[in-house]
């Protein structure tokens, strides 16, 4: 709105007194953007194995085989096959033995293996470029005992993997931070093009993106191999990575970002000097020679505005390439309908950094430079309402992508978890809403003079010249405050005083800075709306980094049919995970039971239980009843024999009619806490 009186010296928003504490929530929020996953869970799994995990086998098999659900990448190493001794027997030459769809490697075995059980531990990367390793083990003849410990530790963990994730977040929000920073200033302030504030907020973007980048480059090797900081300096693992599609990726984004800093260097160097001669020329010259500087000026607007459009569509492009980095070589390049995926997934980052990033500058505006006028905050709206409809858009094909059904909304853990994002989204564009309303009742720290750019000041506690300057096309004044002869102090010459009167200055200074930033209520409410926003924003991003660490529900469904129950497929075994909790100590956990081939007649059962942090969890006893309620028969109970810590298993389990069978696990972990778990399974 308009002010009614005479203005105060520039003005300032409001500043909380929790304002710290919101830069580390926004930094938080930068961090935690969803588009970094963890190493945990990835798209391609070991789907079966030859021999299978816990099998005992008469004679010794000529190779050990893999399935995966969707492509991966293996080397010589890949696969390891070790006697009960810990020596390896395999060859050590990888079998690609894919066909069509079916995504199978292998390894052949020395002949002539005595009977005992062997270990096999394998380690790939995953199309979408996250490194997945597991082990299980088979017997020749009959179990024995086995000095193999089974690794705890999945590939892409440790400390390797802690530092590869960090580079990762790291990367996302330098890359929000550049891009949205840059995009706020052409898009809706090009007067910030000036502001050493935002150019600083961009420059830091582009320093963290290159260094996180650099980063992963470099850790690509031992994070998704040894996990061993030392094989940084591997400089065969360098050049293995460069040939992959991710080191590709990653140095491609080293040489967009190269272009990014010309393209930065012009931002803030021909283009806001243009800015600021522009503004110069706007204050009237002496009649002789108004006709000319019309001329000039005009000219020199034209210019301007030829490289303001020069500069949108190199920043796009740019934007636009580095985006690809991330869409070419992660989750939207597998799965389904990969053409599509992967322009939309480049959209909506962009739209993400555009409103986040956007969000980002606007606060920096808001907190470090004086005079931000409000038509640059009202654009902002605009560019943010178009950004959260293309992040709209392109998050509702990525959800189907994932989830496949309407059922897999409320059926999955992935499903649950997007409706709470769903809800976040919907209370943030409300806190939006309320940011427009401010927005519209903003107060301009100055009240302009049309007729001669002419601003009027409120005198400070001294005297002040005011000199006048315009940038961008906007009026704007400096004060240069003149203190009387009589009342100038000399530095004196103990360094001592001279830094308490330094001090002094400075805590004067900042007092009559923030009686400016308390001196609009418009402005202030603008600030704290604003900053609901980020608070929300951080919920939200947070739901969805928990996402990107979740089963898909379309593979959950792959699995599991419409009503909770699993649907047999012909030579492909039933799988199902049940959470349990008993109450007591250590009562926590998931067991996950895999029934083989999921037929009618002889199967083969296997439990494994797992505790919180996913390492196995060894029971006191584990039993199993399989009930078929439609044709009166059970339960019929099962006794699983244990295999290994954390592992049972049994062979012969007879299923003798087709139908809708209910699987209870009971599960003891104590002499007193027990519970019970149930879910219904198809066969035949």
């Amino acid at each position: 709105m308009t002010a009614t009186a005479p203005a105060p010296a520039p003005v300032r928003a409001q500043i909380p007194a929790f304002l710290p504490r919101c830069a580390l929530v926004i930094a938080a929020l930068l961090a935690t953007l969803f588009a970094a996953a963890s190493p945990a869970t990835a798209h391609a799994a070991l789907t079966a194995s030859d021999p299978k995990d816990g099998a005992v086998v008469a004679t010794a098999p000529a190779q050990v085989t893999l399935s995966f659900s969707e492509q991966v990448a293996m080397g010589d190493d890949s696969i390891r096959v070790m006697d009960p001794q810990g020596k390896r027997v395999d060859t050590g030459e990888l079998r690609d033995m894919c066909s069509g769809s079916t995504i199978r490697y292998g390894t052949a075995l020395h002949s002539g293996l005595p009977n005992g059980t062997y270990t096999v531990a394998w380690q790939a990367v995953s199309a979408d470029s996250h490194p997945i390793s597991g082990a299980f083990t088979f017997s020749i003849g009959a179990p024995s005992a086995t000095q193999v410990a089974l690794p705890t530790q999945q590939a892409g963990g440790g400390p390797v993997g802690v530092a590869y994730g960090l580079a990762r977040y790291a990367a996302y929000a330098g890359f929000i931070v550049l891009v949205g920073g840059a995009a706020f200033i052409l898009l809706c302030w090009r007067r910030g093009s000036v502001e050493r504030p935002l150019q600083k907020l961009v420059l830091r973007g582009w320093v963290t993106l290159t260094a996180a980048t650099l980063a992963m480059l470099a850790l690509r090797n031992p994070y998704t191999g040894s996990g061993r900081f030392a094989d940084v300096f591997d400089l065969d693992g360098l050049k293995a990575v460069l040939e992959t599609k991710t080191g590709a990726s990653l140095v491609s984004r080293l040489l967009l970002l190269g272009a990014a800093a010309l393209f930065i260097a012009v931002l803030f160097g021909a283009y806001a000097r243009r800015q600021q001669a522009a503004g110069t020329a706007s204050v009237p010259a002496p009649s002789g020679k108004e006709a000319e500087a019309g001329d000039t000026g005009a000219q020199d607007r034209k210019d301007t505005a030829d490289l303001a459009f020069g500069l949108g569509i190199g920043g796009s492009v740019l934007a636009a390439g580095i985006a690809a980095t991330w869409a070419l070589a992660e989750h939207a390049s597998t799965g389904i309908q990969p053409g599509i995926a992967m322009p939309a997934d480049i959209l909506h980052l962009l739209a993400v950094a555009t409103w986040l990033g956007g969000l980002a500058a606007l606060l920096v505006a808001l907190h470090k430079v004086p005079d931000i006028e409000r038509e640059a905050v009202r654009r902002f709206s605009k560019v943010a309402f178009i950004s959260v409809l293309v992040v709209t858009i392109t998050g509702v094909y990525q959800s189907w992508r994932q989830l496949g059904s309407w059922s897999a909304l409320t059926d999955t853990s992935y499903g649950r978890l997007l409706l709470i994002k769903v809800g976040l989204v919907t209370v943030l564009v409300g806190i939006a809403y309320v940011s427009r309303g401010w927005t519209a009742r903003l107060a301009e720290s100055r009240v302009s003079n049309r007729a001669g750019g002419a601003k009027v000041l409120v005198s400070r506690e001294t005297r002040t010249d005011v000199s006048r300057e315009t940038t961008a096309g906007v009026s704007r004044e400096t004060s240069r405050e003149t203190v009387p002869a009589a009342s100038r102090e000399t530095v004196p010459s103990d360094p001592k005083r001279a830094a308490q009167l330094a001090r002094q200055r400075a805590a004067r200074e900042n007092a009559r800075e923030k009686q400016v930033r308390d001196s609009d209520p418009g402005r202030a409410g603008l600030r704290r709306s604003v900053l609901a926003e980020a608070c929300v924003a951080v919920a939200l991003l947070a739901v969805t980094t928990v996402l990107t660490n979740t089963e898909p529900g379309r593979a959950v469904q792959q699995e599991t049919g419409r009503n909770g129950a699993s649907t047999a497929v012909p030579n492909r075994a039933v799988k199902i995970t049940l959470p349990f909790d008993t109450g007591g100590q250590n009562g926590k956990g998931t067991v996950r039971l895999e029934l083989d081939p999921g037929r009618v007649g002889a199967n083969t059962l296997h439990l494994w239980t797992e505790g919180p942090d996913g390492q196995p969890l060894d029971l006191p006893e584990i039993k199993v009843a399989f009930t078929l309620p439609a044709k009166d028969i059970g339960p019929l109970p099962l006794a699983p024999d244990r295999a290994a810590p954390g592992h049972w298993s049994s062979s012969g389990v007879q299923l003798p009619l087709a139908g809708e069978w209910r699987i209870d696990v009971t599960v003891r972990t104590s002499d007193i806490d027990q519970t019970t778990v149930q879910k219904n399974v198809k066969i035949g």
